[in-house]
Order: C-alpha cells, then sequence, then structure tokens
C-alpha cells in the first residue's frame, strides 16, 4: 500500500469534482471548487473520520468493497479505479467479470434527478445505485449480497420479490429477467455461473431457461406494486452503457394523473410509506 500516493490521489479527485458534477448545491464558504471530505464520505457511504485518515496517509487498508465504495463516490473512470485499487495495494478487479463499477456517465446523469426514481444496474440484474426516490417506490435493492444481489435469483428464490408485480404480469416479467440473463452468459462467465445456481434452485427458471429465448422486450409501460400506495403505472426508459454493461432506470409517471401523485408523495414522504 502507498500510502502516500493514495493520499494524494484521492484528495486531487475530490478536488477535482464540482458540487454540481455530483448533483449537490454550491453550497457558501467553499474554500475551493472541489468536495469537501464529507461529501465524498456520504457519497462513498462511509464515515467522514474514515476517509479523512485515508487523506491523511493514517488508519488500515481499505478492503477491495470500500475502495470500490470510494471510486464511486468519486466518480472514477476504470482506469482511475484501477490505479486506485494498486495503490492500496489491491489488483485490479477484472473488467470482463465484474460489472459493478458504476459508469460515471450514468452517475452523472442520476445525479441530476432529484424527482423522479432511478437507479443504475448491472447486465446481471444487480442494482448498483439508486436515488432515494427509488429506494422508497422499489426498497432498497443495494444491500444483498451473494447470489441475491440479481434480480433474476431473487426473483426465483424469493416469494416476497415477485409481490412487486401484479399477478397477471408476473410470468412476462420471469421470462424477462431470464432471456437477459441468457444474453448476458454469452459473454460473462458470472451470467452462466449464477444460470446453473438457478437452474439447481427453481424448476420454474430450469423450464424458462430450456427455451433458451434472448428477445423478450423489456416492458417499457408497467404497473408496480407498492405497500403503502399500492398499484403505480409508470413509464419506464433506459439509457444503457455503449457495451450494455450497465443501465439507468428511470421511472415517470403521466402528468396529472394519481399515479403523478403517489409519485409525488413518496418524494416526500420516502421509505416511511414501506
Amino acid at each position: 500500500m502507498n500510502r502516500a500516493e493514495l493520499a494524494d490521489f484521492l484528495r486531487r479527485r475530490r478536488e477535482a469534482l464540482r458540487p454540481d458534477d455530483v448533483g449537490l448545491p454550491p453550497g457558501q464558504r467553499r474554500r475551493t471548487s472541489g468536495l469537501r471530505r464529507e461529501e465524498v464520505a456520504t457519497l462513498s457511504g462511509m464515515s467522514t473520520d474514515y476517509y479523512t485518515r485515508l487523506e491523511q496517509q493514517r488508519g488500515p487498508r481499505p478492503s477491495e468493497q470500500m475502495l470500490a465504495a470510494i471510486a464511486r463516490g468519486l466518480r472514477l473512470t476504470l482506469d482511475e479505479r484501477d490505479h486506485l485499487f494498486r495503490l492500496a495495494g489491491h489488483t485490479a478487479p477484472s473488467r470482463v467479470s465484474r460489472a459493478d463499477h458504476v459508469s460515471p456517465a450514468l452517475l452523472r446523469v442520476l445525479d441530476r434527478l432529484h424527482d423522479t426514481p432511478a437507479q443504475v444496474m448491472s447486465n446481471l440484474g444487480e442494482t448498483l445505485v439508486q436515488n432515494p426516490q427509488a429506494r422508497a417506490l422499489l426498497g432498497d435493492e443495494t444491500g444483498h449480497t451473494g447470489p441475491a444481489r440479481s434480480a433474476s435469483y431473487r426473483w426465483f428464490t424469493d416469494p416476497a420479490e415477485q409481490l412487486l408485480y401484479p399477478p397477471p404480469d408476473r410470468a412476462r416479467h420471469g421470462r424477462f429477467l431470464v432471456a437477459s440473463l441468457r444474453a448476458a452468459s454469452a459473454s460473462d462467465t458470472r451470467a452462466a455461473d449464477l444460470a446453473r445456481l438457478l437452474a439447481a434452485k427453481s424448476g420454474d427458471f430450469a423450464r424458462l431457461w430450456e427455451a433458451h429465448e434472448v428477445a423478450v422486450p423489456f416492458e417499457r409501460r408497467k404497473t408496480l406494486v407498492h405497500p403503502g400506495l399500492g398499484e403505480i403505472a409508470l413509464d419506464c426508459q433506459l439509457l444503457f452503457t455503449d457495451d450494455l454493461a450497465q443501465v439507468l432506470l428511470v421511472f415517470t409517471a403521466t402528468p396529472g394523473t394519481e399515479d403523478a401523485e403517489k409519485l409525488r408523495l413518496l418524494s416526500v414522504v420516502g421509505p416511511e410509506l414501506l
């Protein structure tokens, strides 16, 4: 671990970011145009003290999980992320087998969406980051570990996961999840591994997998069932990275409808309605 170089790199990346780069207001009495340490810590999901010690060349070597969080908080590119890992004495994650480094371009769009649910997902159906409105609508999908990080895994192993959709829509959504995983398995070994695990656990998944579908269209107009507000009809827009490894989902409702009012209520009250 190169403490001095790591501290310098973190400080310079932090100072290169402006508040509006990450969706924060400019604020008052800023000594520099960069972010404050506490802002980076919040964006990275860690304590200010922990992050400050890294910039001051103190504290233990950060884990790969903490480094990935810092890379996301600082909106690092893949090259910058790899450099961060190496400075901390870790091998940089494989770019072929891992798609959990959130695209900075998608993050910049997400940072500007303050009044509508949005989240970034991987090609394995892993929710990588959500804004507060998405957590209020869908629950916190970023806290899962292991295979359960994948929406496909949860759909076929946890009956509660299917409660998000009305009963008539569940079969089609299951087909879409399996078809997406099948498409991802052609270039991502993790997808193939997940499929083998699911086939052993779920007869429904195994049956759909054998159908070898890869072209079940995504339902852009969908109805979700919120535990506190009931059914909400939404439009879902998709923005993909160039390599199709990640996608930004943005949920909107038709203005002037009851669904739009429900989304507005979620923005105000948030997770308390869950």
